[in-house]
């Protein structure tokens, strides 16, 4: 467990992002990956860079390369022919033109997804091949109108095409681009005879990636999930297990808050790296919804051994506590830098964030004067 704790050096692969205001993005980390050194924070491109391009696209992923994020992040779900793609959720209908496409109408049903009936049309119901027909739709285009001008421009993405644009921006961009996948439902998928593991594992091993030193990591808010891909796969890539401020992984008796003791992050360390969890689970809100005091779990993840790296960073006021909003529209953007300074400050060892520019900017703020 020691050496492999070894090989996730954050700031390592944070180093070679883009200066901004003068400051170096990540000088390296050394030693265990769970104690924190400044400026070694990681910035993922949620969803690509998602506040300016529909989620999920390879525009989205390229632009937030451009920004100098370290990580493009693609949330992955199977087609009907076993192929791993881009989307958010099984279910299409809010991302792409599916609704629109007559040919598509009796695809339109009801599935109980973790428990909860969900009404629309599911990735696992289409060929790879009818999937490249539609085109990709901005998820919240009441928030993001800007982002409606490019609907219809752009297909969902496979995960190799990710990995073939994140080969090409690193050789472009002279720096290493990561690659930071999300295996959405693994239990349905599974259940459905279309695992995640098997052919994630396939794409990182045929391109290479499956590596101490690749830059790559593997997320899921499923425990069970990430164990089977250390213990039966045996990859070598760190994993991260995402949380949420309530409820527990699908199928499974412990509850977010009990992984996230000081006792159930030890038993996580046996078999991941980091965690992705809530960022209000970093600092919580107050009734007034502002921000409150930070608890301990950057201190207690560090003490067992493991990362941290919050989810998501916006920069629209509705998004954002009350005291870093500006102005009374909820779409218009609010102090995202404030915000993001000072949740960096508690310790993160990196941040999602829909908006990487911003995301790359803060960090060198946070940690221009250490």
């Amino acid at each position: 467990m020691a050496d492999r704790r070894q090989v996730l050096r954050l700031g390592a692969l944070a180093a070679g992002a883009p200066a901004v205001l003068g400051v170096t993005a990540a000088p390296a980390l050394a030693g265990d990956p769970g104690r924190h050194r400044p400026g070694g924070s990681l910035v993922v491109g949620h969803r690509g860079a998602s506040g300016y391009r529909p989620e999920h696209t390879l525009a989205s992923y390229e632009l937030a390369a451009r920004m100098g994020a370290d990580f493009m992040e693609p949330d992955l779900v199977s087609t009907k022919d076993h192929v791993l793609v881009a989307r958010h959720e099984p279910e299409i209908g809010g991302t792409t033109d599916v609704a629109s496409r007559p040919e598509f109408a009796s695809r339109r049903r009801t599935v109980l997804l973790d428990g909860v009936s969900v009404t629309g049309w599911f990735t696992h119901d289409f060929t790879l091949a009818e999937l490249k027909t539609l085109r990709a739709t901005e998820r919240i285009p009441q928030v993001r109108q800007h982002n409606t001008l490019y609907d219809g421009l752009f297909q969902v993405p496979t995960f190799q095409e990710i990995l073939d644009l994140r080969k090409r921006l690193s050789k472009e961009l002279d720096r290493e681009i990561g690659v930071f996948p999300e295996t959405k439902h693994p239990t349905y998928f599974r259940r459905l005879g279309l695992d995640l593991e098997t052919p994630l594992v396939q794409a990182l091993r045929r391109n290479g990636l499956d590596r101490h030193e690749a830059k790559v990591f593997v997320q899921s808010f499923e425990a069970a999930n990430l164990e089977r891909l250390r213990e039966d796969h045996k990859v070598r890539v760190p994993l991260i297990f995402l949380t949420s401020g309530t409820g527990a992984p699908f199928d499974d008796p412990r509850t977010y808050a009990e992984y996230l003791t000081p006792a159930g992050l030890r038993r996580l360390a046996r078999f991941i790296d980091g965690i992705g969890p809530e960022k209000n689970q970093i600092i919580p809100r107050t009734a007034e919804n502002t921000l409150g005091t930070p608890t301990t779990l950057v201190a207690d993840a560090h003490a067992a051994g493991i990362a941290v790296m919050p989810y998501t960073f916006r920069a629209e006021n509705q998004f954002l506590p009350v005291e870093y909003r500006v102005g009374t529209d909820p779409t218009a953007y609010g102090r995202a830098i404030d915000e993001q300074v000072t949740f960096l400050r508690t310790g993160l060892d990196g941040l999602f964030t829909d908006q990487p520019d911003i995301g790359v900017l803060a960090r060198s703020v946070a940690f221009a004067h250490v």
